[in-house]
């Protein structure tokens, strides 16, 4: 009850919007996160965030920062950073966690090191796309997925059958973006996991299924954020033993990456049950559609409980 209290004193701003191709999905996070505060009967503010934040979170006398934000200057560390300085109390990661979440290559290579099963990838050269997406289907054979490293939503995201597919989009990639790979395809089931908690109070919901419909190669922007788009099979359909293994690699994820609060956990189990790692997401989305929300419902906890618990987290893994 004491961090009941110390909630309803906080003037909450639901950070949302920004300037990332995520902006819309972001919008109608913050809109969902703001109405729940309302709900809880807290004070709250919904910002949408500009080059300005600075200025009007110190105007609004914000005292605790709900981050809606997704995509480049709101789940990578920026937004947090400037938090800190003000000394605003934020809810998800900290600053080396949400840059390390936000690029894939990087997720990749540390999660390597530790041992969890992520899949090969080939960094593209951006002077020589070519010679890497040759490189990427000597190592790999086809199909092969070409993907920028710091774009949430499937932005970009590229399944190609083909060489040529394929060397469209390695040209692609490397002339919007500074930085991108392409990645060996797993073929199998898509399951994503939501983690709430911090360090050894972290624990896996339930895992949810992911089956786009006809016409929908694999989860995308549009699958994610269209109602009908998606088949959400919930809980997944697997054998009791990989539903415990892959709940217990999201968390070994959420941990090892130093998850504060929340995220979620993309990954694929194979036809013979092994599961490979796709990426994590720090600010898991909080629209109508999103994966979280649904998952902390089969567990029992409703979305205004899921921001509940969202914020007292932020509160609790605060250092200063």
């Amino acid at each position: 009850m004491r961090m009941e209290r110390e909630l309803k004193a906080e003037r909450i701003g639901v950070l949302c919007g920004g300037m990332s191709g995520e902006r819309e999905v972001s919008l109608r996070s913050g809109e969902n996160v703001y109405q729940a505060c309302r709900r809880l009967g807290l004070d709250c503010v919904k910002i949408d965030v500009g080059s300005d934040i600075a200025t009007r979170l110190v105007e609004e006398k914000i005292s605790l920062a709900y981050i809606a934000l997704h995509g480049k200057w709101g789940e990578d560390g920026c937004v947090q950073g400037l938090l800190e300085l003000l000394r605003i109390p934020y809810t998800g990661s900290g600053v080396m966690a949400s840059a390390i979440g936000m690029n894939k290559l990087y997720t990749k290579r540390i999660l390597e090191a530790e041992g969890i099963p992520v899949p090969g990838c080939v960094v593209i050269d951006q002077a020589d796309p070519k010679g890497s997406a040759e490189e990427a289907i000597k190592r790999f054979g086809l199909p092969l997925v070409a993907k920028p490293v710091e774009e949430g939503s499937s932005i970009a995201v590229t399944i190609a059958h083909d060489r040529e597919t394929l060397l469209g989009a390695a040209r692609d990639l490397a002339q919007r973006y500074h930085q991108s790979i392409i990645e060996c395809f797993i073929a199998g089931k898509e399951i994503t996991t939501g983690v709430l908690g911090t360090g050894s109070a972290a624990r896996a919901l339930p895992i949810l299924g992911l089956e786009p419909v006809a016409g929908k190669e694999f989860y995308d922007y549009e699958a994610k954020y269209t109602p009908g788009m998606t088949r959400f099979i919930l809980p997944a359909d697997l054998p009791p033993e990989i539903t415990r293994r892959a709940q217990d690699l999201a968390v070994q994820v959420h941990r090892t990456i130093g998850c504060r609060g929340v995220s979620r956990v993309d990954a694929m189990v194979q036809p013979d049950g092994a599961i490979s790692i796709i990426e994590i997401n720090t600010l898991p989305g909080m629209t109508a559609t999103s994966d979280l929300p649904a998952e902390a419902a089969e567990a029992g906890i409703s979305f205004d409980g899921v921001v509940e618990r969202i914020l007292l987290s932020a509160l609790e893994d605060c250092t200063f």
